[in-house]
């Protein structure tokens, strides 16, 4: 594993707990900072050919193709019946009709165009993204085997990671593709103390996650709301 470069402990900031002097500024009770590990070097290292998972969007795959060879077999039938002398179908007639008598600014061709193109669209769309957000691709440390890691299980790692740091009493992770979010509640120690023994501790759960991109880091720390 690339270990980034950098200090592993942040700088810490201002303090934002403590007793408030007589003419001070009442400052929130709270702390927040970005992680102090550096994802680039780490990107940089694993992420050639760890490309993300393409879904196989079998549903839409299959209703599509259902939808066209329904709306083909129907009309290559009808077009069948009419050069064998039968008449054509009701719903041709009536479609041929509609179209013959109104115009091109009728809301109801708008419409049916409109839906035509958003449909399209949605479909050009799923052909060119991959989809499936919830997986982080792993570094390739062997060719030939990809892996991946679910988003809600390295939001549960980081969660387990977090709450064994002293001073912490609740915390909440959510994983995103290109940052993870962690909001921490403290009932002791200074904030800041808090938020930067986080920072280390996640930055090193992030590295071993072993993730092709690891994801940038935020840390927010508070007290426990005041009750009544």
């Amino acid at each position: 594993m690339t270990e980034p470069h950098g200090p592993e402990r942040p700088t810490p900031g201002p303090p934002t707990t403590g007793p408030v002097e007589e003419g001070d500024v009442l400052e929130l009770d709270q702390s927040a900072s970005s992680a102090a590990y550096d994802p680039v070097p780490a990107r940089q290292a694993g992420a050639a050919g760890a490309g993300r998972f393409w879904s196989a969007r079998r549903i839409p795959a299959a209703v599509l193709a259902l939808v066209v060879l329904g709306g083909a077999g129907l009309l290559l039938y009808d077009v069948a019946a009419v050069r064998a002398g039968h008449p054509a179908m009701h719903w041709r007639r009536w479609l041929a009709d509609q179209l013959a008598e109104r115009p091109l600014q009728s809301a109801w061709l708008l419409g049916a165009a409109a839906a035509a193109v958003a449909i399209g669209l949605w479909l050009l769309v799923l052909a060119a993204t991959p989809g499936l957000r919830a997986l982080l691709p792993m570094r390739r440390d062997r060719p030939g085997v990809r892996a991946a890691l679910d988003r809600s299980a390295a939001a549960l790692v980081l969660r387990d990671r977090a709450v064994e740091v002293s001073g912490v009493q609740s915390v909440r992770v959510r994983m995103g593709r290109g940052r993870a979010v962690v909001r921490a509640v403290s009932h002791f120690r200074e904030l800041d103390d808090v938020r930067a023994d986080l920072d280390t501790v996640l930055g090193n759960g992030i590295r071993e996650l072993g993730l092709a991109r690891p994801p940038s880091l935020s840390v927010h720390v508070r007290r426990p709301a005041k009750k009544g």
